[in-house]
């Protein structure tokens, strides 16, 4: 039950993932809280926030995790794919090496998560139209070629922020209700297979705090410092 009594009906665990600086984070926080920071930082290895929703008369928690762009976090960020049915892969009009990075991280995205995966390529800052590097034609048609959905997003301006959630998070709605995806074993390199049964937030959210916590140790590492994996011993 959510917080007041709100009756949960599925939990569904959304990645957000693409380079450092395309505006991940700000685009978390439009959609579940409305809010736009001018002086946002670089996501530390990975956080998330949540935001119900109702589909089709059932609430949905969508549980979105924000995973850190820098290369010394990808070690640690690729275990939050699993478990995900969702992902925005987000680039940045502005910048072309951005985008140029799209198909690695989809390469890494589908090598750890459910093969059955929603993804959305999101083309985000399209307030800054007058630095574009990236055509709309060009991403449409790699979007095209790899089965993916597409947007061009403004975290800032709040365009098309709610519908790149909205699209997603109600094709999952749809698959699982569909109940025709066939569960694989883990050992083939995927996750789970999405299923129809309802997900657990408590397991995500304590999977959440493990690895957070290993993240912390790998930037003690990375700091010269000690902060100790056994620390994370007590977290189950």
């Amino acid at each position: 039950m959510a917080a007041g009594g709100e009756k949960i009906d599925y939990v569904f665990k959304v990645v957000l993932i693409g380079d450092s600086a395309v505006g991940k984070s700000q685009i978390l926080a439009r959609f579940a809280r409305n809010e736009f920071s001018l002086d946002s930082k670089a996501t530390i290895g990975v956080e998330f926030q949540t935001r119900t929703l109702v589909i089709q008369h059932k609430s949905v928690k969508a549980q979105i995790w924000d995973t850190a762009g820098q290369e010394r976090y990808r070690a640690v960020t690729s275990a939050y794919y699993r478990g995900a049915v969702g992902a925005l892969l987000v680039y940045d009009i502005t910048k072309r090496q951005t985008f140029d990075h799209i198909p690695r991280w989809l390469e890494e995205l589908r090598s750890h998560a459910d093969k059955n995966i929603v993804i959305m390529l999101v083309g985000n800052k399209t307030d800054l139209e007058d630095q574009r590097a990236v055509t709309t034609e060009d991403a449409s048609e790699f979007a095209q070629k790899e089965n993916l959905f597409f947007l061009e997003t403004s975290a800032l301006e709040a365009t098309n922020v709610e519908t790149a959630f909205e699209t997603v998070l109600t094709e999952i709605f749809t698959i699982v209700n569909r109940k025709n995806l066939v569960s694989e074993p883990q050992g083939n390199g995927n996750g789970p297979a999405l299923s129809g049964k309802k997900l657990s937030s408590l397991d995500q959210h304590r999977r959440f705090l493990r690895i957070r916590c290993a993240v912390r140790h790998l930037d003690f590492a990375f700091s010269g410092l000690d902060y100790g994996l056994e620390s994370c011993a007590g977290i189950s």
